[in-house]
């Protein structure tokens, strides 16, 4: 008798092939058969009706912390995610000297959104080496988790406070590599890095590994070559605007060193800025001419998220917006009253220089969300547009009247024009091309402040039931088996005979995601925003059912991947 049977489903198994229909049979938390299963099963789903795809594989999270008070990794798990890679951008909870713990965790909080006290009542932090960190987590996972290893954390290791913001020395950059090489061999999947400028830590100074020089980052990559299974993934300033030619350069020597693939995030799409796109997209065509391989991520949806001028967020990275941000609260306030800071700050958010950042300033469309000010009374789920109109004044002053009354704690739902129907045929191109991949969501981060981790019902919902940009055997297939090739994980991301039974059961007709919205749930009562979704019918990591009806179940069958044993090296192939 097979373990668990799922009867007459529509099978779309990751590959990109037609959907077909079939019955698929698990066994020690494998797939068994697929096609007409005679076995019985001791549980067996009736899936009519229904489609059954691999469990999504998420490429870029920042559950490093979550994963101790949360083993589930909501909301990833309703929303079909078995599989996610945290230890991005650089930031890992490990390796790390005991008497670093309280910068860490502040650093964390800054760059990364996850609150302080969640951080310090929800974490142990009973470790020093990557080993012991995911020995920490072994055991007690929901969810198939993977780690790279954060080159912050090594630098902070070796270099200490003293040196955070020198060039490494050489003994340095063997110390350090010699600790890459112990969390590689205890299953790190790979090295990360930030050189991004918007990137500081708990002090407002910029992180550590804005520091570091080329020699470093090649140290780095020559062993991560020494080691099977391993990858590269790397933020810069590119990332937010256009590479440097010296940007794309290293990208390349880091990719080519490693003889690894390289991923960066995030590729933001926008009809208007074609000329950035396929110049940072350029930067794939440059490390495949070499040998190399770099891969953009891309977001398939738009992802929900709120701003406040009180707490850190993208409003904050505008260029020429850091020195009032930045200010204390009180003298931020007075500044932002100043006819002339706003008319600057205006100025500054629309032009060519502010990148990406430009599409925050299309202040009409903000919907207000939370107030607190009698003045703001009835301002809450209207447009700055509609409330400007009633009160005779500009969308931005409007927008820092309301924010000023409230003491900067306004919350604001940024409501972009980025869904015109050019954007989005561009963005429908981008995810074929070989130069980019579906991913980015950033779960586990920015917790009160975006919500990514629902962009597999999303996305499915749109390519069912919307704009239909994508089949829906496409739209599987980049969640699932091109992220899992490109970590080269071992028999993931397809629905097939002898791979694991990570499996994704929902209904096409009402698959999607609900609202956001703000929960007071994390360790310290402290918010985060939670989406749940529709039309999730089953979700099994590795033949265990995790999710039942979109309700966890609380079992934790999942791996902790280790470099290696769990994955294989993906050699650069030109894109």
């Amino acid at each position: 008798m097979l373990d668990y049977v799922i009867r007459s489903g529509t099978v779309v198994d990751g590959t990109a092939v037609a959907p077909r229909q079939a019955d698929v049979g698990i066994r020690d938390g494998r797939i068994a058969a697929v096609g007409r299963v005679g076995e019985s099963g001791a549980v067996e789903l009736d899936a009519t009706g229904l489609m059954v795809a691999p469990g999504i594989v998420d490429p870029h999270t920042h559950y490093d912390a979550q994963l101790f008070w949360d083993a589930s990794a909501s909301p990833s798990n309703v929303h079909g995610v078995t599989t996610v890679i945290g230890g991005n951008c650089g930031f890992t909870l490990a390796p790390i000297n005991a008497e670093d713990a309280d910068y860490i965790r502040r650093m964390m909080a800054k760059v990364e959104g996850m609150p302080l006290a969640a951080l310090e009542n929800g974490v142990p932090w009973n470790w020093s080496s990557f080993a012991e960190y995911l020995g920490a987590l072994e055991g007690n996972l929901g969810v198939n988790a993977g780690f790279l290893v954060g080159h912050c954390a090594l630098r902070r290791k070796v270099m200490g406070a003293a040196r955070a913001e020198e060039v490494a020395s050489d003994q340095e950059i063997e110390a350090m590599r010699h600790l890459l090489a112990e969390s590689l061999e205890a299953g790190g999947l790979g090295f990360s890095s930030s050189q991004s400028r918007t990137h500081s830590d708990g002090d407002g100074r910029p992180i550590s590994s804005r520091y570091a020089d080329r020699r470093e980052m090649l140290a780095f990559c020559e062993e991560v070559a020494a080691h099977d299974g391993t990858t590269l993934e790397y933020i810069t300033n590119g990332c937010l605007d256009s590479f440097s030619p010296e940007e794309i350069d290293l990208m390349t020597a880091m990719s080519v060193t490693a003889q690894r693939p390289l991923n960066w995030n995030v590729l933001t799409v926008d009809a208007r800025s074609a000329d950035r796109i396929e110049h940072q997209l350029s930067a794939s065509s440059a490390a495949a001419a070499a040998g190399g391989r770099i891969v953009a991520l891309t977001m398939p949806t738009l992802v929900p998220m709120n701003m406040s001028f009180r707490t850190h967020c993208a409003l904050f990275l505008i260029p020429g917006w850091g020195d009032v941000m930045g200010l204390p609260e009180e003298e931020r306030k007075r500044s932002l009253a100043d006819p002339a800071v706003r008319a600057t700050l205006d100025e500054r958010a629309h032009s060519k220089e502010a990148g990406v950042f430009r599409g925050l300033a299309r202040w009409g469309t903000y919907v207000i969300g939370d107030t607190y000010a009698p003045a703001n009374a009835g301002c809450a789920n209207r447009t700055v547009a509609d409330i400007a109109a009633e009160r005779g004044t500009g969308p931005f002053d409007t927008l820092l009247d309301i924010v000023l009354a409230d003491d900067l704690r306004t919350v604001l739902w940024p409501n972009t024009d980025d869904g015109d129907d050019s954007t989005w045929s561009m963005r429908a191109a981008i995810w074929s091309d070989p130069r980019a991949m579906v991913g980015g969501s950033d779960a586990g981060a920015h917790l009160d402040r975006m919500c990514g981790s629902n962009y597999p019902t999303a996305f499915l919902a749109d390519c069912l039931r919307g704009r239909r940009l994508a089949p829906v055997e496409q739209a599987v297939h980049m969640m699932t088996a091109q992220p899992a090739g490109l970590f080269g994980l071992r028999g993931r991301g397809l629905v097939r005979t002898g791979f694991a039974a990570d499996l994704f059961v929902f209904d096409p007709a009402t698959v999607g995601s609900e609202p956001a919205r703000l929960v007071h749930d994390l360790p310290g009562d402290t918010p985060r925003l939670y989406a749940g979704s529709h039309g999730v019918v089953r979700v099994l990591v590795n033949g265990t059912e995790t999710v039942r009806d979109g309700v966890p179940t609380g079992a934790v069958p999942g791996t902790l991947l280790r470099s290696g044993r769990d994955t294989e090296s993906v050699l650069p192939q030109p894109a």
